[in-house]
């Protein structure tokens, strides 16, 4: 059973800054002056990470007014998670049965 993650996903979620702003967003839907509060970064930085996010699928926006509210996509997040524990019995499974390669 060959098993594989998502690698681009994970290469979006692997800046801190993003993750930051994921963990923030699984907690509460949040508009950008929120989360430039909740991070001290600047408006332009925080606009570039947004992008990258919803680009990858992991947020989506919600216009309210003359703001842009961000919400965390959380079937992504699980998707990853499942690869990862599918990763694990995987590895599990090997280890149980001493699955090794022969060197030539």
């Amino acid at each position: 059973m060959m098993t594989s993650v998502d690698t681009d996903l994970i290469r979006v979620l692997a800046d801190p800054l993003r993750l930051q702003i994921v963990t923030l967003l699984a907690q509460e839907t949040l508009c950008s002056t929120h989360l430039i509060e909740e991070t001290g970064v600047k408006q332009t930085n925080l606009s570039n990470h947004l992008k990258v996010l919803r680009e990858a699928g992991v947020v989506e926006t919600e216009p309210c007014g003359r703001f842009t509210y961000y919400r965390l996509k959380p079937d992504v997040i699980a998707s990853l998670a499942g690869q990862f524990a599918d990763l694990a019995e995987t590895a599990r499974v090997t280890a149980e049965n001493n699955v090794k390669r022969s060197c030539p």
